[in-house]
């Protein structure tokens, strides 16, 4: 595990929480590792019947961005941490519950799609800035986020990397619940312990039967936007926005 990812039990919610503070939960190759290991855990421990993702002021300010600039020094065939770890969350088979505060950038927006319930500040910050950083969504995001939120209003968060309040979050259906900041935790709790105590089968059985219908077309999504972003990691232009935002 790593330093920068915690795990807390409270009874029979599990929360994996962040604790990169004063790097806004940027995520590294470790805390992707990690995040995958604590998730790979709960799916065969029958003491867990829902996990929570949480963070602290910030949700995550997404892929730390060194990490982004070394890539050119892995073979592009390398397994990527975080496409490994979306794997992990998109086949966990129980509830997962988001607690959305501050930053929710790149995968940190686009893990949310991949979440059964999402409470978010009303003042949370999410967004998808690939195009940004010459960079192509991922997640299978480019065909959930269509589907959740409406084509146009997707496709203007995509092409042009604009930011989301946590309210607009809620009011186009990607987030659950909007509520005051400092409600967040307490209320996303409130809900995992509420799916905890239903009948865990029963749970299960239900959260597969909803994502079953969507289930080749995501994994031929996200398998689609692996071979794109990895590409586009090692392109001149991708490369040279790393290395003008490492200089600041």
């Amino acid at each position: 595990m790593s330093e920068h990812v915690l795990t807390e039990r409270h009874d029979a919610v599990l929360t994996i929480r962040l604790n990169r503070a004063d790097k806004k939960n940027a995520l590294t190759r470790a805390m992707y590792n990690a995040m995958g290991e604590a998730l790979s855990l709960a799916a065969v421990d029958d003491s867990v019947r829902v996990v929570m993702l949480a963070g602290g002021t910030d949700f995550t300010a997404g892929n730390d961005i060194k990490d982004f600039a070394a890539v050119g020094d892995r073979p592009a065939t390398e397994p990527g941490a975080a496409f490994n770890f979306l794997e992990n969350i998109v086949g966990f088979p129980k509830p997962v519950v988001a607690a959305v505060r501050g930053y929710a950038v790149g995968i940190g927006t686009t893990m949310l799609l991949h979440c059964d319930v999402v409470v978010a500040s009303e003042t949370a910050r999410l967004q998808m800035p690939f195009t940004k950083l010459a960079l192509v969504p991922e997640a299978g995001s480019s065909v959930l986020l269509p589907a959740r939120v409406g084509p146009a209003r997707a496709n203007w968060w995509f092409l042009s990397g604009s930011p989301i309040s946590g309210a607009e979050a809620a009011a186009a259906g990607l987030a659950s619940r909007a509520v005051p900041d400092d409600e967040v935790e307490p209320v996303a709790m409130e809900m995992a312990r509420t799916l905890a105590a239903l009948p865990p089968g029963a749970v299960a059985e239900t959260k597969r039967l909803i994502k079953a219908p969507h289930a080749a077309m995501v994994a031929e999504a996200m398998a689609a936007e692996r071979v794109s972003f990895a590409a586009q990691l090692r392109t001149p232009e991708a490369q040279a926005i790393f290395a003008s935002f490492l200089k600041k």
